[in-house]
């Protein structure tokens, strides 16, 4: 009971200060992760093996860390989730190359003669490209990729980049829950359960396109007056330039292109190739190293703070996980519903939708999936439906705060290095009522259709 009061209050207190914005984020969870394995794990638990449980280092050594031969492999960790933290950080080196080979600046432009330099459209297609992409591409990739992109874009027309870039991460979430591959619980949810990528498209596809067509105009009243209004002499010294002057070296330009279609490539087939995203992630990395003239400097210039905020922020989850913190909000939901499907899709989703918003959407999947499976066979009621339920809950919910998704995480921390800090007030002022509105509208399609 002490170590589980100790694990809530660490937790909270680093919530605080994170919103609070008083020291770096990455300190504050590094600092709260230390104090997990020391105070709740080692002096109240005087469990070592619970360290090395939240520390996760052996799971590395598995061969199925890195290819699983095709065979379902059971993705639901605790502790660190060292095939986020590896993805992610090749994905940082991989985008860091794309950047310096131009591919950035090129594309601002490309997609800017598009709609005739307008910010407003910039927004819409923005908003599409994201939450299509993210079907197909892990969400935390599109993210990187379109952040830097729309940073770029916001400086060569002079306007205010973070409502591009908060719109662009919750249609990136939104996306992401239509496929198994989009977003990180869903690919936990559909292992686990045996789902494929059809499975999904067919189910929570319909809700994602169907939130994405009262997402968009949602977003477009929400900024279209933050960035309608127009530079028109940056307008129109931008028409006056070539998209091709922005690649300094097409041969660069043209290797850069090519690893990140073969990065798409192994993503969207990691499935069928056996290879995981973890895998995947240091591929990318060690082909934009390679031909890369300066690997360290490149090194030197990717984001590690973020990589180590995901590490200080899986360690402090991973108090809540061990010591049955989350497990117990799981279980209450059996004794809650009493076997009504309808209260047990309602309670799922909003508790789903509000935990994920606080505590990191992939732990959480991970937690719940065998409570829905034990709901499902003691119960009698379709575990698929469940599957959904749950998928949009962490999905959707995750999208309502900073630290919900790892996307979130990816983005804010991409518009803070290029000198544009988003802070929670302004974050949640949007995505909040947003994540609202779509879990609300998945909970209704969800009750009428199943």
């Amino acid at each position: 009971m002490l170590s589980q009061i100790l694990a809530v209050v660490i937790f909270v207190v680093m919530f605080v200060e994170i919103v609070r914005e008083k020291f770096p984020r990455y300190l504050v969870t590094l600092v709260a992760g230390a104090l997990t394995l020391v105070v709740v794990f080692l002096v109240t638990m005087q469990s070592v093996p619970d360290v090395l449980k939240a520390l996760s280092l052996n799971s590395m050594a598995d061969v199925t860390f890195w290819y699983t031969g095709g065979h379902v492999v059971n993705e639901m960790n605790t502790g660190i989730n060292w095939s986020t933290v590896i993805f992610i950080s090749g994905m940082m080196i991989m985008v860091e190359g794309m950047s310096e080979a131009g591919l950035f600046d090129w594309l601002c432009l490309r997609l800017a003669k598009l709609v005739n330099y307008k910010p407003v459209p910039l927004l819409i297609c923005f908003m599409i490209l994201s939450a299509v992409l993210s079907m197909f591409i892990d969400s935390i990739t599109v993210i990187l990729f379109l952040a830097v992109a729309s940073v770029r874009l916001a400086h060569l027309l002079k306007f205010d980049p973070i409502p591009l870039i908060i719109a662009e991460i919750f249609t990136a979430n939104l996306g992401g829950s239509a496929t198994m591959s989009g977003d990180p619980p869903n690919i936990i949810i559909g292992t686990a359960l045996g789902l494929t990528f059809g499975d999904f498209l067919c189910n929570t596809g319909v809700i994602a396109l169907v939130g994405m067509v009262v997402m968009v105009p949602y977003f477009y009243f929400c900024f279209r007056k933050d960035i309608g209004q127009a530079n028109e002499q940056a307008r129109r010294e931008a028409m006056e330039l070539d998209p091709r002057a922005s690649i300094p070296n097409l041969r660069k330009f043209s290797i850069s292109v090519t690893i990140f279609l073969v990065t798409v490539v192994l993503l969207v087939t990691h499935a069928m190739t056996g290879l995981t995203v973890a895998m995947v992630g240091v591929i990318a990395a060690v082909l934009t190293l390679a031909v890369n003239k300066n690997p360290i400097l490149l090194l030197q210039r990717v984001d590690w703070q973020t990589v180590l905020f995901f590490i200080g922020l899986f360690l402090t989850v991973s108090g809540l996980e061990q010591t049955g913190v989350l497990e117990a909000m799981a279980n209450g939901i059996a004794s809650i519903t009493g076997g009504n499907m309808m209260v047990m899709v309602i309670i799922i989703i909003w508790l789903s939708a509000v935990a994920s918003a606080f505590v990191d959407n992939i732990p959480f999947a991970a937690t719940m999936v065998p409570v829905i499976t034990s709901l499902s066979a003691t119960m009698g009621v379709e575990l698929n439906t469940l599957a959904w339920t749950l998928s949009m809950g962490t999905d959707i919910g995750g999208s309502a705060t900073p630290i919900g998704a790892s996307a979130n995480v990816a983005g804010t921390a991409i518009a803070a290095r290029e000198g544009h800090p988003i802070s929670w007030g302004r974050y949640c002022k949007y995505s909040a009522p947003a994540a609202v509105i779509v879990v609300g509208i998945s909970m209704v399609i969800i009750l009428l259709r199943y």
